[in-house]
């Protein structure tokens, strides 16, 4: 559907409205101008007649990095809670920006977020997960073996690196790089000085957004196996190894972020097969205590530190890898991102 301003203020107003608890109310006092960055101003009324009023924002579509200007628009003097965006569609990482920013949101697919101090209102619903018309918008996701590559190098690179510098870094076209740049700085991960120069990159939310995106399982080939003698045998049979492999997950994390004891081990390995058989390890279907997995690309071996002889994967990897594991790893990945924000002299290079 093609949205104008009137249509959306109109349908966001009867959204709110349906989700307003008994004896609430809401009207429209009127659409304003253009020139104010504000499309209306409604008024949203309790049961003892207290009413609060709302400058509502109309966006056909709306970024993370589009967030930051919006608020700069409207100043230091405005109050974000008595401001509502409306859109036809927000994504998580845009609601984010938005929850940060303490600005009410509400998207016609049901995803609204209103915090009203006077009169106390709270609501908060879910809708659509994915934008009802992506068909009709080029994919745009840093999943895929090369993206891994340039997110890599940019959490692991103390200092942000230009594109040509990038595209060295990781053996890529830099009008590659420069195509998943344009798409980092959209989504609000990377600051940019106008079209050139790499200010900043938020290497946090760009590690979490990494893995959401490109889970472990879509990043390599997994097995798994039983090390009769425990993780602690494997580990000291790799350091005798020739094998070209990197120990990622919760045993690469136990050296910086220890949790809790690890019960299954995680390894970068390029061939699993002939790994496990050099290894004396059983193929199992229940009861595996060893994972071994074969990358789709080799930039997981990228950072690695040997320690005592064993070879494990840097913490950018192994943070991302622990994220989307099976368990604890979530949880050991959230601990793990915690040590690298306090110790970053110790990994960032």
């Amino acid at each position: 559907m093609n949205y104008t301003d009137n249509i959306l203020v109109d349908q966001a107003t009867r959204a709110l409205a349906m989700r307003l608890p008994a004896r609430w109310a809401v009207r429209s006092v009127g659409m304003t101008g253009r020139d104010t960055g504000v499309d209306a101003v409604v008024g949203v009324t309790a049961p003892d007649d207290t009413t609060a009023s709302v400058t509502v924002i109309c966006k056909k579509s709306l970024n993370p990095q589009a967030v930051t200007l919006l608020v700069e628009r409207l100043g230091p003097s405005a109050n974000p809670s008595d401001v509502l965006v409306v859109s036809p569609y927000l994504s998580a990482s845009t609601r984010e920006r938005l929850r940060d920013r303490g600005l009410n949101y509400l998207d016609l697919t049901g995803n609204v977020r209103i915090a009203i101090t006077t009169p106390g209102l709270f609501i908060e619903t879910q809708g659509a997960t994915q934008d009802p018309d992506r068909e009709e918008r080029p994919a745009r996701t840093l999943r895929g073996a090369k993206t891994g590559r340039i997110v890599r190098a940019l959490i692991d690179c103390k200092q942000p690196p230009g594109v040509r510098e990038l595209a060295e870094l990781t053996g890529l076209d830099a009008g590659y790089v420069s195509r998943v740049m344009a798409l980092l700085e959209t989504e609000a991960l990377v600051t940019r000085v106008g079209r050139g120069r790499l200010e900043s990159v938020d290497w946090p939310k760009l590690l979490r957004r990494w893995a959401e995106e490109a889970p472990i399982t879509a990043r390599g080939i997994a097995g798994m196996y039983l090390d009769p003698r425990g993780t602690a045998n494997l580990v000291k049979r790799l350091a005798g190894s020739t094998e070209q492999y990197a120990i990622t997950g919760s045993l690469a994390a136990a050296h910086l972020a220890p949790i809790a004891p690890t019960r299954l081990a995680v390894v970068w390995v390029r061939d699993a097969q002939a790994a496990a058989v050099r290894l004396g390890l059983t193929s199992v279907e229940v009861g595996a205590n060893v994972m071994l997995l074969e990358p789709r690309d080799e930039g997981v071996l990228t950072g690695a530190a040997v320690r005592d002889g064993v070879s494990y994967a840097a913490p950018s990897q192994a943070a991302a890898d622990l994220l989307t594991s099976p368990g604890r790893g979530p949880a050991e990945g959230e601990e793990l991102i915690a040590w690298m924000q306090a110790n970053e002299e110790a990994w960032r290079g």
